[in-house]
């Protein structure tokens, strides 16, 4: 590499100190690419930007307190010269959309390898867009359908419609327009609420029409944003909150 070549800077946010750590190691060992910090959160993530202007930021979206949509948005207004990618471990709509609709120019799933995380980097960095396979399919499926994606959180907390021609399930027994805590979605108080009245993955998943894995993906969700460690921990949360009587 010829010294007149200009790395590219790269700020790392996760907030699993491994994984943060692991990833700021990986891009290092680039040629071309250097690692100017890692976030454990939105908020520095944002903060170390402004201070050491990188030109990707590599971002995963489920940290607590600023999540990565929220930091994503503010990057988008604040320094729209810098690039960011999500690398997050989930792909449903409710995480895709947003991403990309508050300013991700790149998305990747944490199962990419170290050669397309590189790839993705570079792309983005370049201009370019990158998107995951798994992604580029859904944007594919729902673009020749002409369907809206999943219905997604909004700023003040309620759940955008989606039409359907599935029969409406059986709402659980809390208020929808009530304040979601912990900056749960609609979706996920709703499947908080299944849970405390005792359903299973699999009747959650019948009841809202859901896919399995999807099930999980927000259960996990919900444990991440509530703190809490299992699904009777899950139960005390959602009597204490309110979300379900």
């Amino acid at each position: 590499m010829s010294d007149s070549v200009v790395p590219i800077k790269v700020l790392v946010a996760d907030d699993q100190r491994v994984t943060r750590e692991g990833l700021m190691l990986l891009i290092g060992l680039n040629a071309g690419m250097e690692v100017v910090g890692g976030a454990a959160d939105g908020a520095e993530a944002v903060a170390l930007a402004h201070e050491r202007h990188p030109d990707v930021v590599l971002m995963d979206l489920a940290m607590p307190g600023t999540d990565g949509f929220a930091a994503t948005r503010a990057l988008r207004e604040e320094a729209p010269e810098i690039a960011v990618l999500v690398l997050t471990t989930y792909a449903d709509d409710e995480s895709v959309f947003p991403a990309l609709r508050a300013g991700a120019k790149g998305y990747l799933t944490k199962d990419a390898g170290a050669d397309e995380i590189e790839r993705a980097i570079r792309a983005v960095h370049g201009g370019q867009v990158w998107m995951d396979p798994v992604v580029q399919e859904r944007l594919v499926t729902v673009v020749t359908s002409g369907l809206p994606p999943q219905p997604e959180a909004v700023p003040d907390g309620k759940a955008s419609a989606s039409p359907t021609t599935a029969p409406e399930p059986e709402q659980p027994k809390w208020d929808i327009l009530a304040p979601l805590p912990e900056r749960l979605t609609a979706r996920e108080a709703e499947v908080l609420a299944l849970i405390a009245q005792g359903l299973s993955n699999a009747e959650i998943s019948e009841r809202l029409f859901l896919g399995r894995a999807t099930v999980k993906t927000h259960i996990n969700r919900i444990f991440a944003k509530t703190g809490v460690r299992d699904r009777a921990q899950a139960v005390r949360y959602a009597y204490r909150t309110g979300l379900t009587h």
